[in-house]
């Protein structure tokens, strides 16, 4: 039954902008903070403070809307969004309705190798709200204005999607191009990008779009996706069961799994929007618009391409390196420093990917140089360490970006290269294993791999493991 029908799906996307101060006021952005620590008279909605626009959130609304193919809206200005609830404490909220800064651009997004564009219809700026904190225990609301004015840019899209992996496709491809450009770390978990999903059904070839809900608290990929499955199949069963979908804002619970009414939408509330007085035009002049031209970097769908062309990894690698920001920096720093691509993408790839999951770490997360990372390489292929002392440097490296020289002297990890000393302990194992001499003289080669074994182990692992194995022939043969 369900094949019958198709799910329509616009998103509203808030993306908490890098700025050091707020949108208009001279307050910290930065997250966490004791409650209303980061707060001043104009974040708090005193009367008489007046706003005074941060250039810093200006430049990076433009350069998002260069990279998501906008038009720049060359003369603009801020609106009055008049409404009232605890954690707005001005009673209104300064947003752009009629002159939003970027419209009409589009991204291509790629699900199982089938692309297609998703059409941005607006990307506005805006102050955040504050965060109403509700404590059970004492049955009170308490309202933190730390986060109240913190810039906020909303990328409205049209309705071009059609299943949750497209959602998510255009999240992170989002997120990968926000993060490029360093204007927002994009941490949903931190409310740092938020989704608002706009649902609907219709018959499959109807033109006409269904009645159509919006979907709030969605602080996952994981939880957006099951939002959408639920309310999809919710709005089916209603339809099925000849009743009619309500248009309203639901709340989705992620632990219970399901969504539940918080207001209905069936009249457009009206917000009595009018121009800011406070705050002057926005004017976008050519100087200011080719200046954040001039200064976009290489983006990932461009860094993919440009790795494909100089670096001789293969596009596994590349999809995963160039998925997180940091990483690639980490990727290409390490590469300038004189370390050999394939072998730095081996330890993103396998080592770093490791620790990763161990310590449960982002890769937007890693903390560790790619100087640190390039002389560690370094160290091994001139033999100051064998591979299996620099997995255990590189677990330091990465929890703690220790200096791998100054770690490998301090703990006596270096290779021995004395033949003597090395023939000697070989020697001596092989005269303690007549067993495992016999099977490999007998044609049974793994047996040399348990004498590797004995003599890495006497030797505290600070062999050269292919030097063991040189040697140890050497002296079988005879």
């Amino acid at each position: 039954m369900e094949k019958t029908y198709e799910t329509v799906i616009g998103l509203e996307v808030h993306v908490e902008l890098a700025t050091k101060t707020k949108i208009f006021c001279g307050c910290s952005t930065e997250f966490g903070g004791e409650p209303n620590t980061h707060t001043c008279p104009v974040c708090t909605g005193m009367p008489g403070s007046l706003p005074v626009l941060n250039k810093a959130v200006l430049e990076k609304a433009v350069a998002v809307g260069l990279a998501t193919n906008c038009n720049i809206t060359r003369k603009g200005k801020f609106d009055r969004k008049n409404y009232f609830y605890p954690d707005n404490p001005q009673n209104y909220q300064i947003s752009q309705l009629y002159f939003p800064i970027c419209r009409d651009g589009k991204v291509e997004i790629d699900v199982d190798g089938e692309k297609k564009f998703v059409r941005i219809h607006e990307i506005h700026m805006e102050e955040d709200a504050g965060k109403l904190v509700h404590d059970s225990f004492t049955d009170t609301s308490l309202v933190d204005y730390n986060r109240s004015g913190v810039p906020l840019i909303e990328i409205v899209s049209e309705p071009d999607m059609r299943s949750a992996d497209e959602v998510i496709a255009y999240l992170d491809k989002l997120r990968l191009i926000i993060q490029y450009l360093g204007a927002s770390d994009c941490k949903l978990n931190e409310g740092s990008m938020r989704a608002d999903v706009n649902l609907s059904i219709r018959k499959k070839g109807e033109e006409k779009f269904g009645t159509r809900t919006e979907m709030k608290n969605l602080n996952s990929f994981k939880a957006i996706a099951r939002a959408i499955e639920n309310e999809r199949e919710r709005q089916i069963d209603i339809i099925e069961s000849g009743e009619k979908v309500i248009q309203e804002t639901r709340r989705w619970d992620d632990e219970k799994g399901y969504s539940y009414a918080m207001r209905s939408k069936e009249d457009a509330q009206d917000y009595r929007y009018f121009p800011d007085p406070d705050l002057v035009p926005i004017i976008v002049d050519d100087e200011f618009l080719d200046t954040i031209k001039r200064r976009q970097p290489e983006l990932r769908d461009e860094k993919r391409i440009r790795y494909r062309d100089e670096f001789n990894i293969p596009d596994y690698d590349i999809d995963i390196i160039t998925n997180s920001k940091k990483m690639a920096d980490i990727f290409e720093e390490t590469i300038a420093l004189g370390a050999e691509p394939k072998k730095v993408s081996n330890w993103l790839m396998v080592e770093t990917m490791r620790l990763m999951k161990e310590h449960d770490r982002d890769a937007d997360d890693l903390s560790f140089s790619a100087k640190n990372l390039a002389t560690l390489i370094d160290m091994v292929d001139k033999k100051v360490i064998n591979g299996s002392v620099a997995k255990e440097v590189f677990e330091k490296i990465f929890t703690e970006d220790i200096d791998p020289e100054k770690y490998v002297e301090e703990n006596g990890l270096k290779t021995v290269n004395d033949e003597g000393a090395l023939t000697k302990t070989i020697e001596e194992i092989v005269a303690a294993n007549p067993k495992s001499v016999e099977d490999y003289k007998s044609g049974k080669e793994k047996a040399i791999g348990f004498l590797v074994g004995q003599t890495m182990k006497a030797m505290k692992g600070k062999a050269d493991p292919g030097e063991v194995n040189r040697i140890l022939k050497e002296i079988l043969s005879k």
